[in-house]
């Protein structure tokens, strides 16, 4: 696994078999400030006001009321992150390319529309192969009570 490593602090609210459900404060690094970072907090802020949960494997032995530093390994964020958002939007203009020679602007929306179609579907494929990859998982790497 990579040694670097974006982190985000947070309060474990309830355990269920094996599973912390833990508050995040904020979302995203916190890195939206400084050069490179992407200012994912400021995007989740607009939509999400209220505190985040995160299901999280509790193999650290925390408690209900512990504080927790979760991480998540840096490059499978900027991996799904791709995935999620630049594959579909690449896919839709690669369609809308290939079909308006062929049938003009309805030929463009349908190919549009048939990359997003087909991009989706790569994209859960993609999801339920990654659910069990530890890479992609979030974990606690320090609580204290």
């Amino acid at each position: 696994m990579n040694a670097e490593q974006n982190t985000v602090r947070g309060t474990v609210r309830e355990l269920v078999d094996g599973i912390a459900l833990v508050e995040v404060e904020q979302g995203g690094c916190g890195r939206c400030h400084e050069e490179g970072g992407c200012g994912g907090q400021q995007l989740t802020q607009m939509f999400c006001s209220g505190p985040r949960h995160y299901r999280i494997a509790n193999d650290t032995d925390v408690r209900v009321g512990d504080r927790v530093t979760i991480a998540v390994p840096a490059g499978s964020i900027r991996k799904t992150a791709n995935l999620a958002y630049i594959l579909p939007l690449t896919a839709a203009i690669v369609g809308a390319l290939i079909g308006m020679p062929l049938w003009g602007d309805p030929g463009a929306m349908i190919g549009a529309l048939a990359g997003l179609v087909i991009a989706s579907l790569y994209v859960r494929h993609r999801a339920v192969q990654r659910v069990d990859d530890p890479a992609f998982r979030p974990h606690i790497v320090s609580h204290s009570s």
